[in-house]
């Protein structure tokens, strides 16, 4: 099975607006962990601190505008959500900051600093994003949560933009002669739900984690996101899409609370070359009845296939269905339509079940390698929804804050299947 993906596409067909694919309950009725989707047991002796000072968690490298993982005079580039590591886990999403580290060798990183400004970023504070380079500028993509300034946080989010040049100087890397940081999307209402509508009885809101991606077969510019399906939860019901087929079906109940579960992949295409301007398109992905957070979602390309991958977590399934943490993954040969799940269940990467939140936010990258951040582990059978309910001390104890080893996958046609094991925060 090859390992290695590329970009050579034939030519794309028109976008279809009722192409949206779903991910169904009888989909997620067909997981089953095994061997090729398993990742390895990882322990505290395989963990070392990127960055001792800081909790480093969702990380993203720099690419080129082509997909391809950048260099800049010979250095790597990644950036990564961090927060003081005196800071108790389940509170670093609240001050979160995006820093960057480089590298020679694509393996030991170097703390750089801050990404932005001081007080120039939007939001209170900045989640997962991209960066991309093209003609020696940096674009990044985050998003910016809440609003600078409020009293109160508040979850608000909005996909944001800046730009700058990039100076190596003297083994240092620096960024300077900024742009001003712009709102790039927003939810419409029409297909990604709004704060407002979410606000009227849902478990919880997502519009985040821009990726930048250029069509290979159209050439076009694209922003991929997390959102959630339009609407409020009294004008949602489950549609027979959303179950699966009518054999399944026939015997399959969806309780009523799976309504409130409406995780999706939106898209929007980028309509000026300063990539500030866009028009927002129906989701590609929806998970309606299924799953409440389809998280950093972003494609890569093998011949003439995309890959959808999306992370998400064992407690954002709807009820009456589960599956592990872990990154999930769709094919199809249309950017905007037709994607199946991988492996039949559309599970490509999981924990073990002895240590289901070992680790999490995975990212492929085009060679294959998959990165994600070590997360909680040696629980000893405590949810995840229990370890805040834990003393201080064992919450700092038990959390990783740092890259975890990276893994490598195959790829052939719909099939994946995990090769091997890389050490910590390696991104060959």
């Amino acid at each position: 099975m090859a390992t290695l993906f590329s970009s050579i596409l034939t030519p794309a067909s028109a976008f279809a607006e009722e192409g949206t694919s779903n991910w169904t309950r009888e989909d997620v009725t067909k997981i089953e962990q095994n061997a090729d989707n398993t990742a390895p047991e990882i322990s505290k002796k395989d963990l070392e601190q990127i960055a001792p000072e800081y909790h480093v968690w969702d990380t993203w490298p720099l690419r080129n505008k082509d997909g391809s993982i950048a260099t800049v005079n010979g250095y790597k580039i990644i950036m990564s959500l961090t927060a003081p590591s005196d800071v108790l886990p389940g509170k670093r999403h609240d001050i979160a900051e995006i820093r960057y580290f480089y590298s020679k060798d694509g393996k030991d990183w170097k703390l750089g600093g801050k990404i932005f400004k001081e007080g120039e970023a939007l939001g209170s504070r900045q989640w997962a994003g991209s960066a991309m380079i093209d003609d020696g500028k940096i674009h990044f993509f985050y998003t910016a949560t809440g609003r600078k300034g409020e009293t109160q946080l508040t979850y608000e989010q909005r996909l944001a933009k800046a730009s700058a040049d990039v100076d190596v100087t003297k083994g240092e890397i620096q960024f300077s002669n900024w742009s001003d940081h712009e709102i790039i999307l927003e939810p419409e209402g029409k297909y990604y739900q709004t704060k407002e509508q979410s606000a009227q009885g849902d478990i919880a809101y997502a519009f985040r984690d821009p990726w930048f991606f250029k069509d290979p077969k159209s050439g076009k510019e694209y922003i991929l996101f997390e959102g959630n399906s339009n609407g409020t939860p009294a004008e949602r019901t489950c549609q027979a899409e959303h179950i699966g087929s009518e054999e399944f079906a026939a015997d399959h109940d969806v309780p009523e609370a799976s309504t409130l579960f409406n995780g999706s992949i939106g898209i929007a295409e980028a309509k000026n070359s300063e990539l500030t301007e866009y028009e927002i398109l129906p989701p590609i992905m929806e998970a309606n009845c299924v799953n409440q957070e389809l998280e950093r979602p972003h494609i890569v390309t093998k011949g003439n296939q995309y890959y959808l991958f999306t992370d998400t977590h064992k407690n954002k399934f709807a009820p009456g269905i589960t599956g592990p943490d872990g990154l999930y993954g769709f094919s199809s040969n249309s950017l905007t339509e037709g994607y199946e799940p991988l492996n039949g269940d559309g599970l490509v990467v999981a924990n073990t079940k002895a240590e289901p939140y070992q680790t999490y936010s995975w990212m492929v990258m085009p060679n294959g390698t998959v990165i994600s951040f070590a997360n909680f582990y040696d629980l000893n059978g405590l949810s995840i929804n229990e370890i805040g309910q834990q003393s201080e001390q064992f919450q700092f104890d038990h959390f990783g804050g740092t890259l975890a080893p990276s893994l490598k996958i195959s790829i052939h046609k719909d099939e994946t299947r995990i090769v091997k094991e890389l050490e910590a925060g390696v991104f060959k």
